[in-house]
């Protein structure tokens, strides 16, 4: 630990921050004037917790027998715990960020309170105005530990190689790995867009002078589908060495209407860029989009394909059908998730054309293609 000061950062009602410096030890928070922070609050006890030192320059939290207690990044405390920069600090509802610590770090906010400061809290579940590794997770934007994996799309018959799609992948060593943890914490910063593009953007510079004349898939976030934004990083994409022959996939949950559909299709087609519906058959079907605004692709959920082989005769049917709609309109249906043989006997049967899953390729590291 550091010897500088420390901070509780705040988020006050009308939306700003503020910080309270925790400028001697020990450091008393409760309802009660007396406390060095005051937190008007119905859940609060009049002296709820203490900030201490460790005796090794650190800084620790005590619980003062709370009734509705401290938590540290959402877990009751009990007892004692040794705090690090950036923990997450709940007294009973009232939500806080440790900041400091280090003897050249000084928090960038937009204001300080008074000691004995009063705020106003919550009363109800335990609120999320912070984000635990937000630091990182901006570095991560920004470039440090993004990188991407690829994994193969062939033909159902021939097993030829057709495209690679794309998977976002993090090797920060302060960050989950997952991208779905990856996104929720891009969800608590409303951050999901710019998470989608910073995967999307190191993927298809990384894979491009790799996969000459080969389809490159790449995933959008619902909420940047329909952006501005979006087609510009497009465009800047298509000026990468080599013009990547790419194929945007649309999120079911994006599939929405079918005018904004057809304007999309129609700006995509502008630029040369081609689309897939992705997840088909994940939740609603959206067969009225479908029908009115064909994709080049059509991804089954791989929910639908797994253990397709063992399937009743009614599924087995119903996806036929579903299959020979598609090539009907012009689509190419796509099987995600084939993992045995026998899937893919049946998808070949029931006449997909491309297959994607661990049976004809791993996702690899793109740097290792």
């Amino acid at each position: 630990m550091g010897s500088g000061p420390w901070f509780l950062e705040s988020i006050v009602a009308d939306g700003s921050r503020v910080t309270h410096r925790v400028d001697h030890l020990p450091f008393s928070v409760g309802r009660d004037t007396g406390n060095d922070l005051t937190i008007e609050g119905a859940g609060l006890s009049r002296r709820h917790a203490e900030l201490q030192t460790d005796g090794a320059g650190g800084l620790q939290l005590v619980d003062l027998g709370s009734t509705n207690g401290t938590f540290v990044n959402r877990e009751r405390l009990t007892g004692s715990r040794a705090l690090a920069p950036n923990d997450i600090i709940h007294f009973c509802h009232a939500e806080f960020r440790l900041t400091g610590g280090a003897a050249d770090e000084m928090p960038t906010l937009s204001g300080f309170g008074e000691d004995r400061t009063k705020m106003v809290s919550g009363t109800q579940q335990l609120s999320q105005n912070f984000v635990r590794h937000e630091a990182q997770f901006l570095e991560f934007l920004g470039g440090r530990g993004l990188t991407a994996a690829a994994q193969p799309i062939v033909d159902a018959h021939s097993g030829a190689l057709l495209a690679y799609e794309l998977l976002g992948r993090c090797t920060h060593p302060e960050l989950p790995g997952s991208p779905m943890h990856l996104f929720s914490m891009a969800a608590s910063l409303r951050r999901e867009a710019e998470l989608s593009a910073a995967f999307r953007h190191h993927g298809v510079a990384a894979i491009a002078p790799k996969a000459q004349g080969v389809g490159i898939f790449v995933n959008t976030h619902p909420s940047e589908t329909f952006t501005d934004e979006f087609f510009e990083s497009l465009h800047g994409l298509l000026a990468l060495p080599g013009r990547p022959h790419l194929v945007v996939e649309v999120h079911e949950s994006a599939v929405v209407e079918v005018e904004r559909m057809r304007e999309l299709a129609a700006r995509l087609q502008g630029i040369g860029v081609r689309f897939a519906y992705d997840d088909f058959g994940a939740g609603q079907a959206r067969l009225n989009e479908l029908a009115e605004v064909p994709a080049h692709f059509v991804k089954f959920d791989m929910g639908i394909v797994r253990n397709l082989h063992e399937a009743s005769e009614r599924k087995q049917r119903m996806v036929r059908d579903l299959v020979r709609m598609v090539l009907e309109l012009g689509s190419v249906p796509l099987a995600e998730g084939v993992e045995v043989e026998a899937e893919a006997q049946v998808c070949r049967d029931m006449g997909f054309r491309l297959i994607q899953g661990y049976l004809t390729g791993r996702p690899v590291m793109v740097d290792k293609l």
